[in-house]
């Protein structure tokens, strides 16, 4: 088993949607990126990479890249998950906390989880999404962003499960 942990922030932008954890949230500004900036989806991308020593997002998925320009970042997360399953890697679960003043995320968690955890393939009791706020403090406390903090662990399946690139087969 091994454990990774990913770390992401945005700014607030107006003209922008705000996603986070692949749910598309009411409000009057979205997070500026490159991507879709789903600072929920990135911080677990890196904490899945990392756990599998395979590098950062914006190595797999660099910003500079037009490919990515607006891209659904919870494709971007398959597309990690993807590559833990060539390394014979199958995720566990993930544990996330958005720092914010605002949206509230507790409304949205249920909804978050569900949407991570078909990507992931695991059950929606395997990821965790909370959110915290940040008293009032710094730039996170200004309400100029979020923060997103994200730990995954993951085990290397058996050589003879069976298990790549996601199928089981018969040997």
């Amino acid at each position: 088993m091994r454990i990774g942990h990913g770390y992401d922030s945005h700014r607030f932008a107006a003209g922008r949607r705000l996603v986070l954890g692949g749910v598309e949230i009411p409000s009057e500004k979205g997070l500026d990126g490159h991507s879709d900036a789903d600072a929920v989806a990135h911080a677990v991308t890196d904490a899945l990479l990392g756990a599998a020593g395979l590098g950062d997002i914006g190595q797999h998925f660099p910003p500079t890249d037009a490919t990515y320009k607006d891209a659904d970042s919870l494709k971007l997360l398959a597309s990690a998950v993807h590559l833990l399953e060539r390394q014979n890697y199958q995720v566990v679960n993930v544990d996330v906390t958005v720092v914010g003043e605002h949206p509230r995320i507790r409304p949205h968690a249920t909804a978050m989880r569900e949407r991570i955890s078909a990507v992931l393939s695991i059950a929606p009791e395997n990821v965790s999404v909370k959110g915290k706020s940040n008293e009032g403090m710094g730039w996170i406390g200004r309400g100029e962003g979020v923060a997103v903090f994200a730990v995954a662990l993951i085990d290397r399946m058996p050589e003879t499960s069976g298990f790549q690139t996601g199928v089981l087969s018969v040997r």
